[in-house]
């Protein structure tokens, strides 16, 4: 990725000494600390979850082109694969968890309906904050006296620290409803038929989104109906099967045309249209705007933006008015470890 575009490191999950299973925790603090040059404002692509809870500080965090701001009460659920980048979290303390795909394979229909970044308000984080807190003293149990370790511990943690968390909306978890039925937020419920289809229908579309762009090719392939896709789809996320497909592949032709310097044409053909005037009309219909005035436009955003980080300095934002004492106090402290100081979120 060159020509003036920002490289997007892949981050691989490797895990930290003391982290055999797949989930790890800890904190701003200890990412700012081994990122001294600031990587973690650099576009980056893990292959991992990141949960993080802003306990004290403000900020700001940008995933696949939408800038958030941070403060106390908000939750940043960065998925396997999102383009993301730390804009400014100097003051930002509070806990992050990395995780495998694979490590709560159970909450993938809630996840999808779930947001990059929500608000708790002040008795929902404070709970957050006890849940994860739990997580990181077990954590670090684990990599200190590895006999004490359980997978099975670490992962019933995380699914609490995950439903104190998700939004209204995106249902109550894993085989939980509410009194009719339905999920917490009036959505149908994660566990269940719908779930299930719509895991191995998201699943599919990650694997093969590139080649097929017609539903019928996935349910030929999972064997189900297009109307059972669409059901299960929508039942989950509230959009239909092709919708979810189409916005797949536009996320991925946003990510190439404002990351890399593949030309239009390239990009049609690795996502597998037939020629670029195939993909002009997909992208135009999706966007309004044909690809090229896209990636003009991507490039315009950043360049005002990389302008005005430079004229505001390194600083980070002052708080609001109103906040309350901090709520994330020593969090250094609580969850920096020497188990985690390879950690990849800044490096």
């Amino acid at each position: 990725m060159e020509n003036g575009h920002l490289a997007v490191r892949r981050l691989r999950y490797l895990p930290a000494v003391g982290s055999p299973y797949g989930v790890e925790v800890l904190d701003f603090a200890a990412l700012r600390a081994m990122d001294p040059q600031r990587r973690r404002t650099l576009p980056q692509r893990p292959d991992f979850h990141v949960l993080a809870l802003v306990g004290s500080g403000t900020g700001g965090h940008e995933a696949d082109f939408r800038a958030h701001g941070l403060r106390e009460g908000s939750v940043v659920w960065i998925r396997p694969g999102t383009v993301h980048r730390w804009s400014d979290v100097e003051t930002v303390d509070g806990p992050l968890v990395l995780f495998r795909p694979a490590f709560l394979p159970g909450f993938t229909a809630a996840e999808a309906a779930a947001p990059v970044c929500w608000e708790l308000d002040a008795p929902r984080l404070d709970l957050a904050l006890l849940a994860a807190g739990h997580l990181g003293r077990e954590h670090r149990a684990v990599a200190v006296t590895p006999a004490r370790a359980s997978g099975e511990l670490l992962s019933h943690l995380l699914a609490a620290l995950l439903l104190r968390v998700l939004p209204a909306g995106t249902g109550a978890g894993p085989g939980e409803a509410d009194g009719d039925g339905r999920g917490a937020g009036g959505t149908a419920p994660s566990g269940g038929r719908h779930a299930e289809v719509f895991r191995a229908y998201r699943t599919a579309v990650e694997e093969h989104f590139a080649d097929w762009h017609h539903v019928t090719d996935y349910a030929r392939a999972l064997g189900h109906d297009v109307r059972t896709l669409t059901r299960a789809t929508r039942a989950v996320t509230g959009e239909g099967a092709k919708a979810l497909l189409d916005q797949r592949v536009l996320l991925e032709a946003k990510r190439i045309l404002a990351h890399t310097d593949v030309p239009v044409a390239g990009c049609a053909r690795r996502l597998g249209f037939a020629d670029a005037g195939n993909f002009t009309t997909f992208f135009r219909r999706q966007t309004g705007i044909p690809p090229g005035a896209w990636r003009e436009s991507a490039e315009a955003g950043r360049e005002g933006a990389r302008a005005g980080r430079e004229g505001a300095g390194a600083g980070a934002l002052p708080g609001g008015p109103g906040s309350r004492a901090p709520a994330w106090p020593g969090a250094q402290s609580a969850f920096s470890a020497p188990a985690v100081a390879r950690a990849r979120l800044g490096r």
